[in-house]
């Protein structure tokens, strides 16, 4: 389990924090393409220096609210009751974020779907995206279900079917018309997995 995060800790998630919002503000007002780490860093109130501390670029910066939203999901998987079933599990775990944040019913506006459809154009983007977790979802994973994650296939594939729906559920909330919220599809996607995506 997780230790709390302390005070230096806490303030340092609100800093990379604060610098995501300020990037996807940008984006959403201008463009992907017509916004600097400068710009960003100015946004949110803190130095060039500092930003370069924190991101290499402007698309690990808006990257890593969805990171987060993940790393959050992995601490919440870890605390579920051990006799759940692993994709309820999965499922309370991945929404858990979203609620948190009370955006579980929030849908992109137009604007917002435009801006959405080109940073999952961006190649760096989805690198940025996709590098992190993976392997602590396959110890978790393999810690609840009792395997081993170096020998069976299990945790990886479980894992790996986490992230898929996940990228997924993005790609469709971006495209969706009329736009419909994330968490909707989040859960939807994990459940046609848990139901062993029955043929239609």
């Amino acid at each position: 389990m997780n230790a709390p995060l302390g005070l230096r800790e806490r303030k340092k998630l609100g800093t990379r924090w604060a610098l995501s919002d300020a990037a996807l503000a940008l984006a959403l007002e201008r463009g992907l393409d017509n916004i600097t780490r400068e710009e960003i860093a100015n946004r949110a109130g803190v130095s060039l220096r500092t930003f370069n501390n924190y991101f290499t670029g402007k698309y690990e910066a808006i990257a890593f609210r969805q990171v987060d939203r993940m790393r959050q999901s992995l601490a919440a998987f870890r605390q579920r009751p051990a006799e759940e079933p692993l994709w309820s599990a999965v499922t309370e775990a991945m929404l858990a974020p979203l609620q948190a944040e009370g955006a579980m019913n929030v849908a992109p506006t137009a604007g917002e779907v435009a801006v959405i459809r080109e940073l999952l154009s961006a190649r760096d983007l989805r690198a940025a995206l996709t590098k992190d977790l993976f392997a602590d979802w396959v110890d978790a994973i393999a810690e609840r279900t009792g395997t081993d994650p170096g020998r069976d296939m299990y945790p990886r594939l479980v894992a790996g079917v986490i992230r898929a729906v996940g990228e997924v559920a993005i790609e469709v909330y971006a495209n969706a018309d009329p736009p419909v919220a994330y968490a909707d599809l989040l859960r939807r996607g994990l459940a046609e997995v848990a139901a062993g995506l029955p043929e239609r």
